[in-house]
C-alpha cells in the first residue's frame, strides 16, 4: 500500500522547466509560501510583473488569473488583463 502511495505523489509531481523554476527564484519567500499553496488549486506561475510597488506574481488556473503581491497577499479576483 505504501509503494502505491509513493507511485502516485511521484505520477502526480510536477516537472517544472528552467524557465519556471527562474521565475520561481525571482519571488519573495512570502510570494513563495502563497504561490505554491495556490498551486495546490491547480494554478501555475504564468509571470512577474514588475513596477515601483514591487513584484507581483500572476498565476492562471482554466481562464482565471490570480496574483500575489511581494507580501504574499492573494488576490483572486485582480482588475487586469492577460494578453493571449
Amino acid at each position: 500500500m505504501e509503494a502505491l502511495l509513493e507511485r502516485e505523489v511521484l505520477l502526480e509531481r510536477r516537472q517544472y522547466t528552467p524557465e519556471e523554476a527562474s521565475l520561481w527564484d525571482k519571488l519573495s519567500l512570502a510570494q513563495k509560501f502563497a504561490a505554491s499553496s495556490m498551486t495546490q488549486f491547480g494554478y501555475d506561475l504564468s509571470f512577474i510583473r514588475n513596477s515601483n510597488n514591487g513584484s507581483l506574481a500572476i498565476l492562471q488556473c482554466n481562464g482565471k488569473t490570480a496574483t500575489i503581491n511581494g507580501e504574499g497577499e492573494v488576490n483572486s479576483t485582480p482588475s487586469i488583463t492577460i494578453r493571449p
